[in-house]
């Protein structure tokens, strides 16, 4: 397992004065050479050239937020990660990798979640390499292997949460959005760590049900919304009606028989749990006429 090492280089601008000065020299020394006529002067101006043009080639520039990955001969020799510009080995292969901070959507992913129900998921993912040397060498594109990872990583957690709560409690992909985004960059994370990656924020962009079952599945929680809403009116309603049978026999307004409460609690409930407004009867007799 290869781990990054950091160089520095030696001062480019230092070098080019050098590298300048020897090829005045050499240009002067061929100049020499002709004037005199001396085959030895011009063998070695033929010998010593080439490696002053040669060490041109060793000039590099680092950016702010780039790094270069330096390798000779097919081995590593570490990263150029200081900014400026420098010389290093001529030889060598220096490879660019950036170290900015980049994001991505995932596609739309049809899937099914943990309840078989097909499903829309993207997801956007901020991510950075950390690790040069992994990045280069562990994998063979740590871009295309980014955009792999994090679609398989939003297939696998589609699958393993259901798209809405039908229970009190539990973690569903609408509901548990927090939750799910933090579990997304964990998960992410740790696929993409053996590339040098490091995943700085992962949430989900889109979510929505297939449209083959939609509208089905929009009347299912209009459904489940108007039985949680007829649940909360009746429990209201019964603790109305009790304060209500409380207050008369705290007050002794009136003296209710068990049939008259009875009467009593049903038209209470009526009114209040119906959907629309109630209309009264007037009673001109009594109850038990």
């Amino acid at each position: 397992m290869l781990r990054e090492k950091e160089i520095q280089g030696i001062s480019g601008w230092g070098m080019l004065l050098v590298l300048l000065v020897a090829l005045v020299a050499t240009i002067a020394m061929l100049v020499s050479a002709i004037r005199a006529e001396s085959v030895p002067m011009i063998v070695a101006w033929v010998l010593v050239t080439p490696f002053v043009v040669l060490g041109f080639f060793g000039l590099t520039v680092v950016n702010p937020n780039q790094a270069r990955v330096v390798q000779l001969f097919g081995e590593y020799q570490g990263t150029l990660k200081r900014q400026g510009f420098v010389w290093v080995n001529p030889l060598t292969m220096r490879r660019l990798v950036s170290l900015r901070v980049r994001n991505f959507e995932t596609t739309k992913l049809k899937v099914n979640d943990h309840e078989g129900n097909p499903i829309e998921i993207a997801a956007v993912v901020v991510w950075r390499v950390v690790e040069t040397a992994e990045a280069v060498f562990h994998v063979d594109d740590y871009e295309q292997f980014v955009h792999v990872q994090s679609e398989s990583a939003v297939r696998n957690l589609a699958t393993s949460y259901p798209y809405d709560a039908h229970q009190e409690g539990q973690m569903s992909l609408r509901v548990s959005a927090n939750e799910i985004n933090h579990r997304l960059r964990e998960e992410i994370h740790e696929r993409l760590s053996r590339a040098g990656v490091e995943v700085i924020e992962a949430r989900i962009s889109h979510l929505a049900y297939s449209p083959e079952i939609a509208s089905a599945m929009l009347r299912r929680q209009q459904a489940a919304a108007i039985i949680a809403a007829r649940q909360k009116i009746v429990e209201g309603a019964v603790g109305m009606v009790e304060h209500a049978l409380d207050l008369l026999a705290k007050k002794q307004v009136i003296t209710l028989d068990e049939e008259r409460k009875a009467t009593m609690v049903s038209n209470l409930l009526v009114v209040l749990c119906s959907d629309r407004d109630a209309q009264p009867v007037v009673n001109t007799g009594t109850l038990y006429q």
